[in-house]
C-alpha cells in the first residue's frame, strides 16, 4: 500500500511539474522611463501575450537600466541570463554589422519611406542579422528622428557645432557622423548623460523629442535643433536561447503580441513627439528650425565612405530606391 502512494505521489509530482513547465515568464529589461511609450508597449505586449496564451506565457518587465545599460542587456541575453531586451539600432550595429545602415544621415524621405523599409523585406533581412550572435530582432518600435540639443550656445548650422563635445552612443556611424558635422562625438552612456551635461563633461547631446523630455535634459539644456539628422529606430531583441526553446505555437503567439504592441507604441509615439515639445518649450527651451540642407551637404563624405563597401553601398540603394 505504502509503495502504492508513493508511486501515485511520484506520478504526481512528475505531472505537476511537466504542468508547470508548460508555463513561461519572459524577462524582458530595458533603459527606457515607464513613461515611455516603448515601455507602455511593452505592458500591452504582456498582457496581449497572456490573453494570447491563455495564461501559458507572460512577460516580467524591468525598465529604467534596473538590469544595466543597453549593452550590458545585450551581453546579459547572451550569457542566457536575461531573454529579451530593447537596444537602439545605433548600440545594435556592434551585434549586427548592417544595421549602421541606420546611422547615415538624411538617408529617409519621410515617415512612411522609414516604414516601408522597417516593415518590408530588408527590415527583415536586418532584423536576422544578429542571430549569428545569439539575437534575433522581433520587430521594430519607433524612435523618430534624432536632433541636436546644447546647453549654452545654439546650433543654427553646422558651423555653430565646432569646438562642442556632443554626446553619441556608442556607435562608430553616429561617431562618424558628428565628427563630419564639426562637432567632437564623445561616447557617454544614457544613464551617465544628465550628469555629464550638468558637469560640462559634454556641451550637448542628441536625441528624439520625447527622450529629450522624459529624460529631462532640458532642464540643462536650453537649445534643441530640429535637423531630424538620423531616424534610429528602436530594436526589440530575445535571446536565441529561448526562440530556439519555444514550440512553433508559442513562436506564433509571442509574434503576434509583439506585432501588436508595435502598432500600438506607433500611435503613442506620435502623441508624445507633440506632448515633449510642447512640454520642453513651456519650460524654456529654444526650439529651432534649421535649414536641414545645410546639414546635409555637410555629410556628403560619410556617404563617400559608403561606397567603398560594396554590400552597404548596394543595401543603401536598394533602400534609396524603395518607392
Amino acid at each position: 500500500m505504502r509503495n502504492l502512494i508513493l508511486f501515485i505521489t511520484t506520478v504526481f509530482l512528475f505531472t505537476s511539474c511537466g504542468q508547470l513547465n508548460e508555463n513561461r515568464t519572459i524577462k524582458l529589461a530595458h533603459g527606457l522611463d515607464v513613461n515611455h511609450s516603448v515601455h507602455k508597449a511593452m505592458v500591452k505586449m504582456g498582457e496581449d501575450l497572456a490573453n494570447i496564451s491563455g495564461g501559458k506565457m507572460q512577460i516580467e518587465i524591468y525598465p529604467s537600466q534596473q538590469l544595466g545599460t543597453e549593452r550590458e542587456c545585450i551581453e546579459l541575453l547572451q550569457i542566457g541570463s536575461l531573454d529579451m531586451t530593447k537596444v537602439s539600432v545605433g548600440v545594435m550595429e556592434n551585434f549586427a554589422p548592417r544595421m549602421k545602415v541606420f546611422g547615415l544621415p538624411f538617408l529617409f524621405r519621410d515617415k512612411t519611406h522609414v516604414n516601408q523599409i522597417l516593415d518590408g523585406p530588408i527590415g527583415q533581412e536586418l532584423l536576422d542579422e544578429g542571430t549569428q550572435y545569439w539575437l534575433k530582432g522581433l520587430a521594430y518600435y519607433d524612435a523618430g528622428s534624432r536632433s541636436f540639443y546644447t546647453k549654452d550656445k545654439p546650433v543654427n548650422n553646422p558651423d555653430d557645432l565646432k569646438g562642442l563635445k556632443i554626446r553619441v552612443m556608442e556607435s562608430v556611424t553616429a561617431m562618424n557622423m558628428v565628427n563630419s558635422l564639426g562637432g567632437s562625438a564623445t561616447p557617454i552612456s544614457w544613464g551617465e548623460l544628465y550628469t555629464s551635461l550638468q558637469q560640462g563633461v559634454v556641451d550637448g547631446a542628441e536625441n528624439n523629442p520625447p527622450s529629450f523630455y522624459l529624460s529631462r535634459h532640458y532642464e540643462v539644456c536650453k537649445y534643441y535643433t530640429l535637423d531630424e539628422h538620423t531616424v534610429l529606430p528602436d530594436v526589440l531583441i530575445i535571446g536565441t536561447h529561448i526562440w530556439d526553446d519555444l514550440n512553433e505555437q508559442e513562436k506564433k503567439w509571442l509574434q503576434t503580441a509583439v506585432n501588436n504592441s508595435v502598432v500600438y507604441q506607433r500611435k503613442l509615439w506620435h502623441e508624445a513627439e507633440q506632448e515633449a515639445l510642447n512640454e520642453v518649450q513651456k519650460a524654456g527651451v529654444e526650439i529651432i528650425y534649421p535649414d536641414k540642407t545645410l546639414f546635409s551637404e555637410k555629410v556628403e563624405d560619410v556617404y563617400t565612405t559608403v561606397k567603398k563597401d560594396k554590400d552597404m553601398y548596394s543595401l543603401v540603394q536598394r533602400i534609396k530606391n524603395t518607392k
